[in-house]
């Protein structure tokens, strides 16, 4: 079975006021998405991906995946980026350059991108002769998504923050023999297609 993700990050790009770990959708993040078709919805566990699926109707029908969780904040979460900014600058900072930092307590980019790849992994890959498509729509955190393409074009995991990921942008993957091939949509309009392998056998990809 061919499968193909469309994945849509909840949230824009980061800014000094952006508070870190789960809080409410953003009103003006929700308009505008264009639904593409779709056979199952399933959502990050968070109250904003949950937010974001009542918003475009799903609510429902979305079914929540732990192994989709956000990236855990530790001691960050529920501050603003400001707010560390000011007090540990130079902690920020290695966050944001190395893939090994982690917040306080809390998760690395890395460790992220390990987490998540079992449950791409997880997915059919191999197309079968007549097989209906089975098209997923994921509903998750930006850092998940990030991570996640992170996985399937097999970059290494400093790439992840120069991963742009607009809120509710959709990015499709859909699996092939040798990997997963990639559309990067922002509201609809394409601005990223490539193609590249990703390795199935179990060992480490791209990070």
């Amino acid at each position: 079975m061919t499968v193909r993700l469309t994945l849509y990050a909840t949230a824009g790009r980061a800014t000094r006021n952006t508070v870190l770990g789960d809080g409410p959708l953003d009103p003006g993040d929700i308009g505008g998405a264009v639904l593409p078709p779709y056979e199952a919805v399933i959502r990050g566990p968070s109250t904003r991906c949950a937010q974001a699926a009542a918003a475009l109707g799903l609510e429902a029908e979305s079914v929540p995946e732990p192994a989709l969780r956000d990236l855990d904040h530790g001691t960050w979460r529920g501050r603003t980026i400001g707010d560390i900014a000011d007090a540990d600058p130079y902690g920020l900072s290695a966050w944001f350059t190395d893939p090994d930092a982690t917040p306080p307590g809390g998760e690395s980019v890395r460790q992220l991108c390990r987490r998540t790849l079992p449950w791409l992994r997880g997915l059919p890959s191999a197309p079968r002769s007549g097989a209906p498509d089975a098209h997923t729509l994921v509903i998750a955190e930006p850092a998940v998504v990030r991570a996640l393409l992170v996985n399937a074009m097999s970059v290494p995991a400093t790439a992840f923050w120069h991963l742009d990921v607009p809120a509710l942008s959709a990015v499709s993957l859909t699996s092939r023999d040798d990997g997963w091939v990639w559309d990067v949509e922002s509201r609809g309009a394409p601005v990223v297609r490539s193609r590249r392998p990703v390795d199935t056998s179990g060992s480490r990809v791209g990070i």
